[in-house]
């Protein structure tokens, strides 16, 4: 080997190992950004709960489980919740059970019993011995889905649990357990086959020897849901259950196949029992001899419709001829179960319902919204728009200034929400209705912010112009499909469907079924421009539900695009996932197709997210999942070759956490963020490795991800919006910052926006306004931190120090700190006692322009540049601004100037009175200096002020009038009028006579008497 071709190897492999160092090397420790925090941004409307909870000695303490949001309680009767399982535990939740004997334990168990499309497993069981302070994990993960939890009323050790167990494949974890040992180990007791788990389970009130317990053989797969078969029974033990026997053949109940079926007991008659049963002869059996036999009361549809979703029923606690069914709407019998009358708490689809022992009027149910409290039995309830446990499927924004967020909740409706506002936080004001409905898509006119395209099952695809409030449905091919499988179907819509718009032509809004549909006419015509882009199964297309009862929503429709994507850099670039697993390409506009899907991608995966490569023309991101496979792994794919090799990017991420989304950082290259079942990933060297992302984040499914102005939005299964607001940070990590003593990070450009972040259990946190500042600091520091913002001169505008300035003291810890600047200068000072009537003293915001932050620590200091940017909603010029500022900045001043007066005119006063009090022969030499000091006070403020309402008894005096101009001006972004300036002079004239008339006196006689230098030296000490 000649010299060069060595040299040349040597490059080569120095080339190849620097890369891989580099690759390898590019990930941070979580201390160097953890001050980047996730903020919920809402809404606050319930989502669907599975599982309730009182206590009964605590008449305004409820619980409940949400169905991925964890668990949450309210000691104010359901007027407030706040979650009580984060840092412990989240997900979803199918049982939460209090001790009789002991309130302050609790027991729950994770995976909720509705068992619906997006249904989401749980983490076993947990228990808590101080009323959700704190928990301790149970174990029995593996179980999946727990239905029920049941306390012996006088021994809390002793648990019982109907356990569904994994619904998406077959599994021996399973059926009825039993503790004795307060949920330590977990002892099996009924098992029917590895298809059937246990569903409902109650202990007689009167004698919990004898219990009761369903079974459910049920399978939930990505094409189907099928309810009933061998496994679905109906037991009684009168051993505490160790031993059991099949009563579901008892004289009276039905023949054939059983499906799902609930059961219950009268606390007041230990032989009346009542159960429902999902069959074609099905509906409200009761039993008056403990289960021996069996008479049908009511076969009512709307007691046992979608009865897999459903199909629970509950023994009043006061009389023995009342019932409760529960389904769309929840049903009341007062004659034994022979007749019921409906109703319907604030949301409706209900599945859980909790009666006081002692009071049936205080209860608590659980539904689609959440949960509500009532104390009337029923006549009201409590509010669900105090909850943030909505499920979203999708995530998207819109070009308005500020962004609004936009997704579709389960359940409910479609919304679009502020991401920030100018108050304290984010309410029902922020948020409205959109277009589609509860499982769809969004996507918003790139050319108009209130044109809103949205979908729903059914194929449905609905055009919101939120404007004029004018709605069009413009599906593809509107034949409804209700009730019918997919087989017959000319296009297969599924559920969650995708719509976007091309990122290339804002004309071009895109569809897909199992084939691609583009709109050029906001939907007016379709063309359909691919061939069947899935595997067409054609035994995976039949109709769901059965054997007994059939569930066609479009949920379990097969074999259609689950996810697309048009290339962000290069026009007609096309990519479709399939839920059957396959991915194609167009790399001509559509015209033609290539499968180019991973080799070892399983079969039947469903590609569930695609993200076109912001840097690379062909390249692609996927995640897909595989969980209704019986599969949690994770999936993560990219290409930058148009999908000719794929590169599976896993490495890091647990392998039990299922993954949803994966987004790539537009601006910082390598950054990816990924979302899973239980929780956030990111990669700092494109997908080679990942690192859990969740910081404060609660345990919740993560359903999707966008990316808007550097900020991070999460979609959740369970609660609802958040948000990180600054992806800067992530952008500017590297090994020379980690090693740094400390590090300051160029703050991300911000609007003359005002706001206020305060937590609250009602209402969104919004994001402060002003500029956020993040630093690192590896060290204590030992003397001081501070803090110095500049203008584009080099003036300096605020400084903030950990040793304080003016009361202000700047807090900070040893890793990453967050610092919120609003913008302003410092207020104008007052004194003590000051009470004004609209009268602000803040400083002023700062006009739009360049500045720069400096950090001080010990000595030594860092800067960085940033820009403050206007408020795009005002059409104010800069100079209109500027002249703001300057009118506010005299207003302060002035307002400095007479505060610091009347402050030294009560200083003056109060040694003067003190050296007549010593010598009263003083009295007359002093008594007018006094009286005329006074007087100048009197002008300049109104003395006779004690409380907030004392202004509309005694008029304000100058510097009110004068502060209230920082309110009329200071509100919006404007050049004062030419009142306010004529206002702002003839006050300012009036302060300054009086202000003069103070110097005189103050000059030819208080210097006479007083060391007045002295005085004022000490005053400006404090």
């Amino acid at each position: 080997m000649n010299k060069i071709l060595r040299l040349q190897l040597v490059f080569v492999l120095a080339l190849f190992f620097f890369g891989l160092e580099v690759a390898q090397g590019q990930t941070y420790e979580e201390k160097l950004y953890d001050a980047v925090q996730w903020r919920l941004v809402g809404p606050h409307r319930g989502g669907r709960s599975a599982t309730v909870a009182g206590v009964a000695s605590e008449r305004n303490t409820f619980y409940f489980g949400a169905t991925g949001g964890g668990v949450w309680k309210t000691t104010d009767g359901g007027r407030t919740w706040a979650n009580i399982s984060d840092g412990y535990f989240g997900g979803s939740i199918g049982a939460v059970a209090v001790a009789d004997a002991d309130p302050n334990i609790i027991y729950v168990g994770g995976g909720e019993k509705t068992v619906r499309g997006n249904v989401s497993y749980g983490y076993g069981f947990w228990k808590s011995t101080d009323a959700g302070k704190t928990w301790e994990n149970l174990g029995m993960e593996e179980t999946r889905f727990i239905s029920r939890i049941r306390i012996h009323p006088t021994n809390p050790d002793v648990v019982y649990a109907a356990v569904l167990g994994d619904i998406f494949k077959p599994t021996e974890m399973r059926g009825v357990y039993k503790s004795t040992d307060g949920g330590k180990s977990w002892n099996k007791k009924l098992f029917v086959n590895p298809q059937a788990g246990a569903v409902d389970l109650i202990l007689d009130p009167n004698n919990p020897e004898v219990v009761y317990a369903t079974t459910w053989e049920l399978k939930r797969t990505p094409y189907s849901l099928e309810s009933g078969g061998p496994g679905s029974k109906m037991f009684k033990s009168t051993d505490g259950g160790e031993t059991w026997k099949e009563i579901s053949r008892n004289k009276g109940l039905p023949s054939g196949t059983l499906g799902i079926m609930g059961i219950t007991v009268s606390p007041l008659n230990s032989n009346r029992l009542w159960a429902i049963v999902e069959n074609l002869d099905g509906g409200v059996f009761r039993s008056d001899d403990g289960g021996e036999t069996w008479e049908k009361t009511n076969d009512d549809r709307n007691l046992r419709q979608r009865a897999w979703y459903y199909t629970r029923l509950y023994a009043d606690t006061q009389s023995d001829s009342t019932l409760y069914v529960l389904n769309v709407s929840y049903h009341k019998s007062t004659d034994g179960g022979k007749t019921f009358k409906g109703a319907n708490a604030p949301h409706g689809d209900h599945h859980d319902l909790w009666i006081d022992p002692k009071d049936n009027k205080r209860m608590i149910i659980a539904d689609d919204g959440g949960a509500q409290v009532s104390f009337d039995g029923g006549e009201t309830w409590s509010t669900y728009m105090n909850q943030p446990t909505a499920q979203f499927y999708r995530v998207t924004t819109d070009n308005h200034f500020p962004y609004r967020i936009y997704g579709a909740q389960q359940d409910n409706s479609t919304m679009r929400i502020a991401h920030r506002n100018e108050g304290s936080g984010i309410t029902e004001e922020d948020w409205q209705e959109s277009a589609g409905s509860e499982s769809g898509w969004l996507a918003v006119d790139p050319t108009d912010n209130d044109v809103v395209y949205g979908g729903n099952y059914g194929g449905l695809l609905q055009m919101l112009n939120h404007r004029t409030g004018a709605r069009r449905n413009v599906n593809v091919y509107p034949d409804n499909p209700m009730g019918h499988g997919a087989e017959g179907m000319k296009y297969r819509f599924q559920w969650n469907f995708p719509i976007f718009f091309s990122p290339h032509d804002p004309k071009i809004l895109y569809t897909t079924s199992n084939q691609f549909h583009r709109s050029t006419n906001g939907g007016q015509s379709w063309e359909t421009f691919s061939p069947d882009l899935t595997r067409n199964a054609k035994e995976k297309l039949g109709p769901s539900g059965g054997p007994i009862t059939k569930d066609n929503t479009s949920v379990e429709y097969y074999s259609t695009i689950f996810a697309a994507a048009e290339s962000p850099l290069k026009k007609g670039v096309l990519w479709a996932g399939s839920d059957d697993g396959l991915v194609h390409v167009s790399e001509d506009n559509g015209k033609t197709w290539t499968n180019v899907t991973p080799k070892d991608l399983p079969e039947w995966i469903q590609i569930n997210s695609m993200e076109g490569h912001p840097f690379e023309e062909g390249g692609l991101y996927f995640a897909a999942t595989s969980y209704k496979n019986g599969d949690f792994a994770p999936y993560l794919y990219k290409t930058t070759d148009y999908g000719k090799t794929w590169t599976k990017i896993i490495n890091g991420i647990d392998a039990q956490h299922f993954t949803r989304v994966v987004r790539a950082d537009p601006v910082k290259k390598g950054v990816l963020y990924a979302g899973t079942e239980t929780g956030m990933y990111i990669s700092f060297n494109d997908g080679e490795s990942w690192k859990p992302f969740q910081l404060n984040l609660p345990i919740v499914p993560i359903t999707d991800l966008t990316i808007k102005e550097n900020n991070l939005i999460a979609a959740t299964q369970g609660r609802s919006f958040w948000i990180i607001d600054d992806l800067t940070v992530l952008h500017q990590l590297s090994e020379e910052v980690a090693n740094k003593p400390f590090h300051l990070f160029k703050p991300q450009d911000s609007y003359r926006l005002d706001g206020v972040r305060r937590e609250s259990k009602t209402a969104g946190t919004n994001r402060p306004g002003g500029v956020l500042v993040y630093y690192q600091l590896n060290q204590e520091p030992k003397e001081e931190v501070r803090i110095e913002i500049y203008d584009s001169k080099r003036n300096l505008m605020r400084e903030f120090s950990s040793k304080g300035i003016e009361k202000d003291t700047l807090k900070y810890k040893t890793g990453s700190n967050e610092f919120n600047w609003n913008l302003r200068i410092p207020d104008a000072k007052g004194f003590e006692g000051m009470i004004m009537w609209s009268g602000p003293l803040r400083g002023p915001k700062v006009v739009p322009g360049d500045y720069m932050v400096r950090l001080i620590v010990d000595g030594q200091s860092q800067d960085q540049s940033f820009k403050v940017l206007p408020d795009l909603r005002y059409p104010s010029t800069q100079e209109d601004l500027q002249a703001q500022y300057d009118f506010l900045l005299k207003v302060r001043d002035k307002l400095t100037e007479t505060h610091e007066t009347i402050t030294l005119i009560r200083k003056y006063r109060a040694e003067l009175d003190t050296i007549v009090q010593k010598n009263p022969r003083q009295k007359r030499r002093i008594e007018p200096i006094v009286k005329t000091i006074s007087d100048i006070e009197k002008e300049l403020y109104q003395t006779q002020n004690s409380s907030g309402q004392d202004p509309l008894n005694y008029p304000i005096r100058l510097n009110n009038k004068l502060a209230h101009l920082n309110s009329i001006v200071g509100t919006g972004e404007f050049r004062p009028t030419d009142g306010a300036e004529e206002v702002r002079v003839e006050i300012t004239r009036q302060i300054d006579i009086q202000l003069t008339k103070f110097r005189e006196i103050e000059k030819t006689q208080i210097s006479n008497i007083l060391n007045i230098e002295e005085m004022k030296a000490e005053l400006e000490k404090k």
